[in-house]
């Protein structure tokens, strides 16, 4: 080797080794200490070097071998592969709030992307002007775009385009644009993006907890309005139709109010933020009720946290997203596809 690299080891830190060798060695190319051809060392002596069990070196090696970042030269040893992928494309994904969602399709899509690209993530907060500035100065900054485009109108209601949305879109190359979650027919040209249905997504999902939620009196929509980050009106329009085609008595409200009467009222709410399932959590258990039973939770959104306190949720999938976006433009894709859309019953049903 003609030059020396360290890999910094952080014992203390709760990053798995495998993945602090990774990031070491990816460190040391992006900042030229190891150019394209540079032999580094074998799985053994890196072993031996940093105290790190063979196992360890080799599941980092596989990966970055994967990722085409080194390669291997049978009696050898293992080389840079190459080095002017790195960050030689930069990425541009517009989400309309900050959310653990919308982290969920940033880090799907970056960790897919790889070295491919730099991935930057701006939150617009549902608001126009604020979008249209930010994507006018990126125009000439970023080589690609992954936009989310959900707006608020006059009266804080979600609309997914206005009129110089699509204009300022239709300004982006169609081999440089992907939108998640809304399509618009009225943007030329073909174009990538990944959509979600958001009526007939909570419709069919709801469907496959018809039999459960039957045994409640009333099915309660938890729909916020006039909020600066508005939902999808798809969400109630598609909630009523359900309804209606099941005869289910249904109410809707615009939030989970502070001391509501839920005893003697066997109803099934469905949820959409956060703050209302944990006021309505908070609330069951002061009533000492059992979900499940007494009342029924269904949650919009998959969270680690409802799957650990056992909420029922009806959720696109943001991993997928992410990872269908990644594909697309690693690929050069100029598909139109549909996100996947799930019911995952547990025990708050």
């Amino acid at each position: 080797m003609n030059k020396v690299f360290e890999i910094n080891i952080n014992e203390r830190s709760r990053v798995p080794k495998y993945k602090q060798v990774i990031d070491s060695i990816i460190n040391d190319i992006s900042t030229g200490v190891l150019p394209v051809g540079e032999k580094i060392p074998s799985i053994n002596e890196l072993s031996e070097l940093c105290y790190l069990s063979r196992d360890t070196v080799e599941k980092a090696y596989r990966q970055l071998k994967e990722r085409k970042i080194i390669v291997s030269a049978p009696g050898k040893g293992f080389y840079i592969a190459k080095s002017d992928n790195i960050a030689q494309i930069n990425i541009l994904l517009m989400v309309n709030k900050p959310s653990y969602y919308k982290m969920m399709v940033y880090n799907s899509f970056a960790d897919a992307v790889g070295l491919e690209a730099n991935v930057t993530m701006c939150v617009f907060h549902n608001d126009e002007v604020l979008f249209l500035n930010t994507l006018e100065q990126g125009l000439h900054t970023y080589d690609f775009f992954v936009i989310q485009p959900h707006f608020r109108d006059k009266n804080m209601n979600h609309v997914c385009f206005t009129n110089k949305v699509v204009r300022m879109l239709d300004a982006i190359p169609r081999d440089k644009l992907l939108l998640l979650d809304n399509t618009k027919p009225g943007i030329r040209g073909r174009y990538s993006a990944i959509s979600q249905d958001f009526k007939n997504d909570i419709y069919y999902a709801l469907l496959e907890g018809l039999d459960k939620i039957r045994k409640y009196d009333k099915i309660i929509l938890v729909y916020p309005r006039k909020i600066i980050n508005p939902y999808p009106l798809g969400i109630l329009e598609g909630f009523k139709t359900f309804c209606a085609d099941h005869h289910l008595d249904y109410e809707i409200l615009s939030e989970i109010y502070d001391d509501m009467e839920l005893q003697n009222q066997k109803d099934v709410y469905v949820t959409i933020q956060e703050r209302d399932l944990v006021n309505l959590v908070r609330q069951v258990n002061k009533e000492s009720l059992t979900l499940g039973k007494d009342l029924g939770i269904i949650s919009y959104n998959e969270t680690p946290l409802k799957e650990l306190l056992g909420i029922t949720v009806i959720s696109t999938d943001f991993k997928a997203m992410g990872e269908a976006a990644a594909d697309m433009f690693a690929n050069k894709k100029k598909e139109q596809i549909k996100n996947p859309f799930y019911y995952i019953e547990r025990n708050s049903l």
